[in-house]
């Protein structure tokens, strides 16, 4: 046997050798697709992509080899991808909306393979995911320029779903118009509450009406219906698209660093995450004596968590009575996290751990 021979002889064996291994990862892969599914996970974990990539760098001695290996890499995980958005297919996402609202947008970007379930409300798409009618629902929390979300932020308090991603999604509102409608025609925009707060300034400065709507695109699916050139839409091109309107101008909102915050919630806490997370949230009263909010806040801090927000809330069953949200940095399932937690049941009646999330 020659050496070319003994070459080919060695590749036949270790492609056999990688057959086998390849079935074996695609199956720990199907598993890790189960597990998704179960927790309402996107498939793209791009921190723990990351993570596999540095450390089987690491194992290639060689220089020149270990650029070929990290794409080699790279390759696997894209296959592994591609596998986990076939399994899962079947999957259903709850999202607040219509076809072409943001939220339909966020929810596509998260779960490209999923079945999109519209609901009318938040309250619906979050109650529809803990009946089983739905895997997860993709709900915004929180707007750079108009603020939180406070129906989303009542549901958190109140139900039983985790946080177990965040996304950002940048908006742009544009001006959606029946086709052939001049600027001049336009008496009344109509959008939703947020939409209209993000684009005050531009709809001031025309001299506009506004009426509220319950969701950007099911505003502009009212204006196409309307047929009506004085009564103009603030969505996105998706949903000029999808009713047939036209964009008469681009990214009116006031701040051009327009950024929406979507939650994934699921029913169950996904613990790696919990256990990597870099940020997570809490919701809780405090007992109805003096100092007890400070005394709480100190404690997240005397552990050396930082909060990045922290807001109060009104309880519905209760007339002048809140609850309070916080949203801080750091890895709360350790044991200076669970000691955090012990020490906040001091000054607490009510608290909940939301969730815990990897991000920025």
């Amino acid at each position: 046997m020659d050496r070319l021979d003994k070459a080919r002889a060695i590749i036949n064996e270790v492609d056999e050798e990688m057959a086998r291994l390849f079935v074996k990862r695609m199956e720990a892969v199907k598993e890790v697709a189960e597990y998704k599914r179960e927790h309402g996970l996107p498939v793209l974990d791009a921190a723990r992509e990351e993570t596999v990539i540095r450390n089987g760098s690491a194992r290639v001695a060689d220089d020149e080899l270990r650029a070929y290996y990290v794409n080699f890499i790279r390759n696997n995980m894209e296959l592994s991808r591609s596998y986990q958005h076939k399994l899962l297919q079947g999957m259903r996402v709850a999202y607040c909306g219509t076809e072409g609202a943001f939220a339909y947008i966020a929810t596509g970007k998260i779960f490209p393979t999923a079945q999109r379930v519209s609901f009318g409300d938040f309250a619906s798409a979050y109650y529809a995911v803990e009946k089983g009618a739905c895997d997860a629902a993709v709900l915004p929390v929180e707007n750079s320029y108009n603020g939180e979300v406070g129906q989303v932020t009542d549901l958190m308090f109140s139900g039983n779903l985790y946080i177990n991603a965040v996304h950002d999604l940048a908006v742009s509102h544009d001006l959606l118009v029946i086709p052939g409608t001049q600027k001049s025609d336009i008496k009344t925009i109509v959008s939703h509450p947020q939409a209209l707060g993000q684009c005050a300034e531009y709809i001031r400065a025309n001299g506009w009406q506004t009426q509220e709507y319950t969701n950007t695109a099911l505003a502009a699916k009212l204006v196409a219906e309307q047929g009506d050139p004085s009564v103009a839409a603030l969505a996105s091109e998706e949903a000029a698209e999808v009713f047939g309107l036209e964009v008469l101008e681009r990214n009116v909102n006031a701040s051009r660093s327009n950024t929406t915050r979507f939650a994934v919630f699921s029913r169950a806490e996904e613990l790696h995450a919990a256990r990597h997370g870099s940020h997570f949230v809490l919701v809780f009263t405090v007992k109805n004596e003096a100092g007890s909010l400070a005394k709480a806040i100190d404690v997240i801090g005397q552990h050396g968590f930082n909060m990045r927000s922290l807001r109060s809330r009104p309880m519905k069953e209760l007339l002048w009575q809140y609850y309070f949200y916080v949203e801080a940095d750091g890895n709360i399932r350790t044991p200076e996290g669970e000691n955090m937690l012990h020490h906040l049941g001091y000054y607490c009646d009510r608290l909940k751990l939301v969730g815990s999330y990897e991000g920025k």
